[in-house]
């Protein structure tokens, strides 16, 4: 059944099997479960860490910062979850998942650098190539030109 809302529910250890409509978050292990809110069944986990995903909690309500995408799954849904509410959003072209693909590495490249530079310690990446030219390499700079500037 296709799910409008998540309540929120904080524990320790997440449990083995999840029950609809329920949003666990484990501060302990910093994640967030559900079951994809298509109703699929399928377990969705995010890392609620810098650069993956962000918890909000104010007092009432918990929101998760960026969307959940599951382009790997055969439901390929695609919501937001906002103070307890799901907020569906459009699926994404290949190419679409392909270039946010590319964002979350630069975006890890960027934060492990920064936390390394303020460390004194450094990272090796493997840094996937970037498109020259083409439509994914026009989307890319398209959508991600005000991250490029950062």
């Amino acid at each position: 059944m296709k799910q409008s809302a998540f309540e929120h529910v904080f524990i320790d250890t997440v449990p083995a099997d999840l029950d609809d409509g329920k949003l666990y978050i484990s501060i302990r292990y910093r994640t967030a479960s559900h079951l994809c809110a298509c109703g699929c069944g399928n377990r969705v986990v995010t890392p609620i860490k810098p650069p993956k995903w962000h918890l909000y909690f104010d007092g009432a309500s918990v929101s998760l910062w960026p969307s959940i995408g599951l382009w790997q799954l055969p439901c390929r849904s695609h919501y937001w979850i906002e103070h307890g509410k799901v907020r569906w959003s459009m699926p994404w072209t290949p190419e679409q998942i392909e270039a946010g693909r590319m964002r979350d590495v630069e975006d890890l490249q960027r934060y492990y650098a920064r936390r390394d530079h303020e460390s004194g310690s450094s990272t090796v990446f493997d840094k996937r190539p970037q498109p020259k030219s083409g439509l994914l390499a026009r989307m890319r700079n398209r959508l991600f030109k005000d991250r490029t500037r950062q």
